[in-house]
């Protein structure tokens, strides 16, 4: 079941909340839909990221444990805050210059998504248990007719 709160003004958060999955289509396609359809492609590939995180490393994909998304667009910034409910992690601040630093020896594909997150988006920040995610891009709106 997915959840999501409706804004009362134009600059209001709304929120939206599920139980942990890696099903995550018609939950992107509610997180987009304000989105310019010339940067869909490259945040959609950013938030699944992120919610996949959450869902999976986060929540160990418990059914009884929720992610929550909060989310905001503000002229030309688009914003999301991600919370799972896990134990959290010691998360990095930037992408190192070589990714392969980030994967531990026996786990060649960890580490890749959130070298994405921080090529995909402006902003990128943790909280500092590791249990809320923080993002943010801007996006110029096309306001031609074509």
């Amino acid at each position: 079941m997915i959840a999501i709160s409706l804004p009362t003004r134009k600059q209001d958060w709304q929120t939206m909340s599920f139980a942990s999955t890696l099903y995550l289509c018609p939950i992107l396609d509610l997180l987009l839909v304000k989105v310019p359809v010339n940067a869909q492609p490259e945040l959609r590939l950013g938030l699944q990221e992120a919610l996949v995180n959450a869902a999976k490393h986060g929540n160990k994909l418990d059914p009884s444990k929720q992610v929550s998304v909060q989310f905001s667009i503000c002229d030309d910034l688009y914003s999301w805050v991600i919370t799972d409910q896990g134990e959290g992690f010691r998360p990095i601040q930037s992408c190192p210059t070589h990714p392969e630093d980030l994967l531990p020896d026996d786990f060649s594909e960890n580490g890749r998504g959130m070298c994405i997150l921080y090529h995909i988006f402006d902003q990128v920040h943790w909280n500092r248990e590791g249990t809320q995610l923080r993002l943010s891009k801007r996006v110029k709106r096309d306001h031609s007719p074509w």
